[in-house]
């Protein structure tokens, strides 16, 4: 613990031209009494550590003591302290290792470039939950983590509808979607059930806060190099989206309502609607058959486009739709 904490005070220092005893102490969360101390073992150890005395004073390196790294333009630079992505890092329980690491990549820079992480967090910031909802971290987190960076199987069990099942799974890799958290993970050989009825050796999607347990192993599983984690996920978003569409409406578009569509009802029913619509009418409004979840959630999707949109099946929703309009014009009539 303590030699940690001297290496890491040996970076800061590194990192700056002087510290105060006190801006030390809260770096490495300690009094100033140990930042003297640890100071004082650094220079024991031979490390050249000068203190300034004064009002004014505080810790440097002298001597020129650090290490470079070379060859880094500034947008590099930049671009380094941009792959952070601080609140996962820290749901992952990876922050610690992230801030010595970026510590250690901002001692090394060259002077010229050592304002790159401050402008690099001044111009990004990656805010991953979703507007209006309380993120939460999954418990279980960190020690899936912890098993894809090492690619160690688990025993995992999880809330499946009512029940909770076990599974053997090598997990892969861990994707944030809108502030939740989803393991992809290839199966592994099922307890107690014959390996067709698990799906043994596919590679499927978990979501992390359904875990009630995991067990992490202790031996490593071999790794598909060809598996594609940006591309798997891909595909399977692409197939969730268009498996909950499990219904259509018939719906004719104004050439604004066209250009909504897509932000009201989503990008993959959208684009599947206005690839096999017909050519405009003489208003120029467009004919299309919308896959929708359901004629409830097709209602409430549909409402946001107001006018630019009507619906022209099922009767059902179409008199819904009808009622709505009947209902405003009341309000609004003078």
């Amino acid at each position: 613990m303590r030699a940690a904490r001297l290496i890491k005070m040996v970076l800061l220092l590194q990192a700056r031209p002087s510290m105060t005893a006190a801006e030390l102490a809260k770096e490495l969360e300690v009094s100033e009494r140990t930042v003297t101390r640890d100071a004082q073992a650094l220079s024991e150890a031979g490390i050249p550590v000068h203190a300034d005395r004064g009002r004014i004073g505080g810790y440097r390196l002298v001597g020129g003591y650090r290490t470079r790294l070379t060859g880094l333009a500034r947008s590099e630079a930049e671009a380094l302290f941009l792959s952070g992505v601080p609140g996962a890092l820290r749901e992952m329980g990876l922050q610690d290792a992230a801030s010595a690491a970026r510590l250690k990549v901002s001692a090394a820079l060259l002077p010229s470039l050592r304002d790159a992480p401050r402008t690099a967090a001044q111009r990004f910031h990656l805010d991953a939950p979703d507007w209006f909802k309380e993120p939460e971290t999954p418990a279980l987190l960190p020690a899936v983590a912890d098993a894809v960076w090492d690619d160690r199987p688990v025993t995992a069990r999880y809330r499946r509808g009512e029940d909770v099942v076990e599974r053997e799974l090598e997990p892969y890799g861990l994707v944030l979607k809108a502030g939740v958290w989803y393991l992809c993970a290839r199966v592994g050989e099922p307890r107690g059930r014959p390996a067709r009825d698990a799906g043994h050796g596919s590679f499927r999607v978990y979501r992390i806060d359904r875990f009630t347990a995991v067990d992490v192993g202790g031996e490593r599983f071999a790794r598909d190099e060809e598996f594609d984690l940006p591309a798997f996920w891909a595909e399977r978003a692409e197939q969730f989206a268009r498996s909950i569409l499990r219904a259509e409406v018939v719906v004719r578009l104004s050439e604004d309502g066209v250009r909504r569509l897509p932000y009201a009802v989503g990008h993959a029913a959208a684009r599947e609607a206005l690839r096999d619509a017909g050519a405009p009418d003489e208003r120029g409004r467009v004919t299309a058959t919308l896959p929708v979840e359901s004629e409830e959630v097709a209602h409430t999707q549909l409402t946001a486009l107001g006018p630019e949109v009507e619906v022209l099946s099922p009767e059902g929703l179409r008199a819904r739709f009808a009622s709505d309009a009947r209902r405003l014009a009341g309000l609004y009539a003078t």
